[in-house]
Parts: C-alpha cells; sequence; structure tokens
C-alpha cells in the first residue's frame, strides 16, 4: 500500500489512476481539478467552499442543508457582542450534554480512538489549545499561555514552548476542570465584548506559538475560530461515542 505521508504533491497529476478505498486525511486539496471521475459511496468532511460537481456550487447547499439540520448552527456566526454571548451560552449547553454522554461510558473508551480520529479527552485537550491559542495568545497577549495537557492539530509543527504530549492519558476529570477554567476565561472575554473591540485588531503575537509570532487578526476572527473548533469538534466527539456506545 502506498504512503503518502508529509508528501508534498502540489501540481501532481493523476490519470487512470484508481483511489478506491483510499483514505486521505489533513489533505489540502485547494484548486484541485478532477474530469471524468467516478465518485460514489464516497464520505466527505471538511472545509468546503467553492465546490463545483458537474456544474453546480454544492458548497452553499451543504451550508444551507447543516443549517436546517439544527437551527443552533447559524448562532456559530454571530456579528454582535450580544450574539457571541447567545453563541457561548448554546457552546457550553451542548459540550455539557455531549460530557454526560461520555461519563455513561468505560473510562478507558474514552482514551481510545474510532476510525484514528482523536479520542474524546485528546479532544478536551485540543478544545484547550484552540482557547490558549485564539482568546489567551490572540486576544490577551499572553506570549506563553500554554497548559502541559493542550494538545494541538497534528499538523502543527513542534514549536519551542508549546506542549506536544502525544501520549498523556489524563483521566477526564482533570481535563474537564482545566476546560471549565478556559471555558469561564472566554466567557468573561464575551460579556466585556464592545462592536469596537469586536473589530479592533489583536495586539501581534509575541514570542513562538500560534498564532505565529507577528501575526494579528480581528478579535471577531479569533472567537469565530474557537465556536468553530468547539462546535465542530463537538460533532465529531458524538459521532465517535455513538460508535463506542455501539460496542
Amino acid at each position: 500500500m502506498a504512503d503518502f505521508t508529509g508528501q508534498d504533491l502540489s501540481g501532481a497529476r493523476f490519470r487512470t489512476v484508481r483511489l478506491a478505498g483510499a483514505r486521505f486525511h489533513d489533505v489540502d486539496f485547494h484548486r484541485a481539478r478532477m474530469r471524468g471521475v467516478w465518485l460514489s459511496d464516497v464520505d466527505i468532511d471538511g472545509e468546503v467552499r467553492n465546490l463545483v460537481i458537474n456544474g453546480v456550487d454544492v458548497a452553499p447547499l451543504i451550508e444551507a442543508e447543516l443549517d436546517r439540520r439544527d437551527p443552533r448552527r447559524p448562532l456559530m456566526r454571530p456579528t454582535t457582542p450580544d450574539g457571541y454571548v447567545t453563541a457561548w451560552e448554546v457552546v457550553e449547553r451542548i459540550w455539557a450534554e455531549t460530557v454526560d454522554r461520555a461519563r455513561r461510558l468505560d473510562p478507558a473508551l474514552l482514551h481510545e480512538r474510532v476510525d484514528d480520529e482523536w479520542s474524546f479527552i485528546e479532544t478536551l485537550r485540543h478544545l484547550v489549545f484552540a482557547t490558549d491559542a485564539w482568546v489567551r495568545r490572540g486576544i490577551q497577549g499572553d506570549p506563553s499561555p500554554w497548559h502541559p495537557l493542550d494538545l494541538p492539530w497534528d499538523g502543527m509543527t513542534p514549536t519551542p514552548g508549546v506542549p506536544w504530549d502525544r501520549d498523556a492519558r489524563p483521566a477526564l476529570d482533570d481535563v474537564l476542570a482545566l476546560r471549565a477554567d478556559r471555558m469561564s476565561g472566554v466567557r468573561d472575554v464575551i460579556a466585556s465584548l464592545t462592536p469596537e473591540s469586536l473589530a479592533a485588531p489583536t495586539a501581534p503575537a509575541r514570542g513562538p506559538g500560534w498564532p505565529a509570532e507577528g501575526d494579528s487578526y480581528p478579535v471577531s476572527d479569533c472567537l469565530l475560530t474557537v465556536l468553530n473548533e468547539e462546535w465542530q469538534h463537538r460533532l465529531y466527539a458524538e459521532r465517535d461515542l455513538a460508535a463506542l456506545e455501539s460496542r
């Protein structure tokens, strides 16, 4: 079986190639062109924009269907301070429900990966990292906000000072205590928002980390990133908890 892990195949051409049963994870398909393909029984999960299939941009159709399925989803795209307050209340409520579901499982299963995706504990650790990166470092300007249990995404380049412990197996309650602290911090930041502060740029990041040194973003972009992380990773967690429950 061919393995292209870590390879740069930008600009590559595939002609008369069989990819049946292939798996793609953390793959960049920007500006890809596919002609004369057979696409059936395919499962795609990711950020989809400007995806034209047989002349139809299906991305807006997908977004509309996802919003229809869960009316809370559009709340994750707020534009006002009050909208962010509402969105974060939803995040806290739905994650509490997911945690209650996880507690009903054997604790050992919460460290188990389903289909090579993050375990439930790893998911929570990654969300701590996302909050530390985009709120504590990005918005609040702490150059090194990390906790030892922070878990960056798998494709991040190892960075001095940023935790990278893939083997940690903390107890659920320990991770939830850390999550509660970080979620409370986000709640406080959102409660203090004004239209002016929401639109303001962050100070350039200092020192090694993520966001990268020198990067600056509108405060709204930082918070939208956190909301998206919270929403999407809960969906993944619910999917994987269902698989664990089925055993």
